[in-house]
């Protein structure tokens, strides 16, 4: 391979690097995501007791295509419309798997291994399609549509199995405690176990969704539930702060650009 070859590789991996539509995983990333797994939980509850479900369903519906029109039409990452998606995808995806358990009578012990099945099939078909599950690589349509429909199948797999766990006998704060262990899995078979980078990384997302989300749910719900009582509004507002708070912190430093 020529010199010029060289530079022409070198030159096109860093353009699509530039043009990354995902941030950089980082502990700002871990942060966030949790953030907006526990606020999607509360906030989907509190809008379906408001507004009522069909109307709740509906405009996250709504919401969530316009967020990620947005963001498919936008050639880079940026962190507000990343982030405001996936907040989105995170109450919308709560309100799929409430929709088949409270709408549908669907179980969660069945729910939860249909989403399983779900996710499995998108990375199936992403891998097939491209050769590789890696964020780093998020640079065209079609691996970026493969990305969302991996996300969306998260976010309702992980509330599926938060609610699982929290409705056999563990409770919210226990179910807290153990996604909590679970998740430092694949951290740890990672660095010691041989673990590769990206099943890793897919393994701690999946379990970033009932983690957050046992834990608001704990701060929401009533005393006889086994929670704080501080009430779904003012924990969803609160989480939302704090989203905010980090989103801005990430958009101005840039310590999430790949």
């Amino acid at each position: 391979m020529t010199t010029d070859h060289l530079m022409h590789d070198r030159l096109l991996n860093r353009t699509r690097r530039a043009r990354s539509k995902v941030p950089e995983v980082t502990a700002y990333f871990w942060i966030i995501k949790v953030l907006t797994t526990g606020m999607g939980e509360t906030a989907s509850d509190f809008l379906a007791r408001a507004l009522g479900p069909i109307a709740a369903v509906g405009l996250g519906g709504i919401a969530l295509v316009a967020a990620l029109a947005v963001q498919f039409a936008v050639r880079r990452y940026v962190a507000w419309i990343y982030w405001t998606a996936i907040v989105m995808v995170s109450v919308f995806g709560t309100m799929a798997a409430d929709v088949l358990h409270v709408g549908l009578g669907v179980s969660y012990t069945l729910s939860t291994p249909l989403f399983m099945a779900a996710l499995a099939a998108v990375f199936v078909l992403w891998y097939r399609s491209e050769g590789t599950l890696s964020i780093h690589s998020i640079h065209t349509r079609r691996r970026e549509t493969f990305y969302w429909a991996a996300v969306l199948a998260t976010f309702a797999l992980g509330t599926a199995s938060g609610d699982l766990t929290a409705t056999i006998g563990l409770g919210y704060l226990g179910s807290a405690v153990l996604y909590g262990a679970a998740i430092a899995v694949p951290a740890l078979t990672h660095r010691w176990g041989g673990l590769n980078a990206v099943a890793a990384f897919w393994a701690a997302y999946v379990l970033t969704r009932p983690l957050g989300a046992s834990i608001a749910d704990w701060m929401a719900v009533g005393h006889d539930r086994g929670g704080l009582d501080w009430g779904l509004g003012p924990v969803t507002l609160a989480w939302l702060v704090a989203i905010l708070g980090f989103v801005g912190y990430v958009a101005v430093s840039r310590k999430d650009i790949q």
